[in-house]
Order: structure tokens, then sequence, then C-alpha cells
């Protein structure tokens, strides 16, 4: 359980590629996670072309960290393949949930950049990626060796816990 109380948001990233055999780690971990009716309908891009970062890095006010990373993970879901439409974001959170921790477990750092619900950013990332008609941008994950990272802090808030 340690990345889930070590992992922080990193911004800032070195200027050196992510191996790929960490990048489909990270991948496993996605695919890893829940779905409704387990549909896994979510897919998934990996960016490492610099210009897509670039335009990427403008897809949302706060995608700067984008401009700097040498690779971002596009989470998105594809409409088409769930039978429970309404819960596609939420498989792709809970998968982005897992990206990270993975991200953490390897040595990585990165942030999660909300895209979805907002449909000039959704349609934006579909845009930059080329992305097919039946599928909705979720978030992208910038991510890489992180050139500084900060330290995690309890966020345990017991006034927000209510035992029945």
């Amino acid at each position: 359980m340690d990345e889930i109380f070590t992992r922080v948001s990193v911004r800032q990233f070195e200027d050196r590629p992510v191996e790929k055999e960490k990048v489909e780690k990270i991948l496993s971990a996605a695919m890893q996670s829940p779905s409704a009716g387990d549909e896994e309908a979510w897919r998934f891009y990996v960016v490492t072309d610099r210009k897509r970062l670039d335009e990427l890095s403008k897809a949302s006010p706060y995608a700067s960290p984008v401009a700097n990373a040498p690779a971002a993970l596009v989470i998105s879901w594809d409409r088409e393949a769930l039978r429970f439409p309404e819960y596609g974001e939420i498989d792709c959170a809970i998968a982005s949930e897992n990206v990270l921790l993975a991200i953490e477990g390897l040595g990585l750092g990165g942030v999660m950049l909300g895209i979805a619900p907002i449909r000039e950013r959704m349609d934006a990332v579909h845009t930059i990626l080329r992305m097919p008609k039946e599928e909705e941008a979720f978030t992208v994950i910038p991510f890489g060796y992180p050139k500084h990272k900060g330290k995690a802090h309890s966020r345990f808030d017991e006034k927000k816990v209510h035992y029945l």
C-alpha cells in the first residue's frame, strides 16, 4: 500500500524517455481495473510524439505539464462498447487511479488532468489524437521521471467519516 500513501502529483519531468517495459506495466495496471459489467470499454493512447504532446498541453488551461513530459497517457471510453453507458467515465476514473499508483510504484511521476466532462476539452483531445467517433476522451496523464517530487501528507480526516 506504499504507493497509495507516497503518491503525489508531479508536473515537472526529466528530459529522458520512459522505458517501454514500464509503459506496458502501467497499461497492464490500468487494464486490471474493475469496470461496470466487466465491459472494459476503456481505450488507451500512449503519446510520445513531441508535436502531439505540445498540442495536448493546450487542450485545457491546466494541461501545461504535458509540454515538458516525455509521455502522456490519454484514457478514453468507447460509447459503443458499453451496455451501461452512464459508467464510462467511472470506469476510466478507476483505471486512472491504477495508472497513477503504477507510475508511483515504478519510480516515475505523473498527474491526472481533467478533460471530461468539459466538452470543449474532450473535443480538443479527440481532434488532436484523431480518435474514432465512438470514443470520448476522459483524461490526460503526463508522466515521466520527476525533476523533483514533493512529500506526501496524510489526508485522513475523521470528521468526514460516519460510522453507522
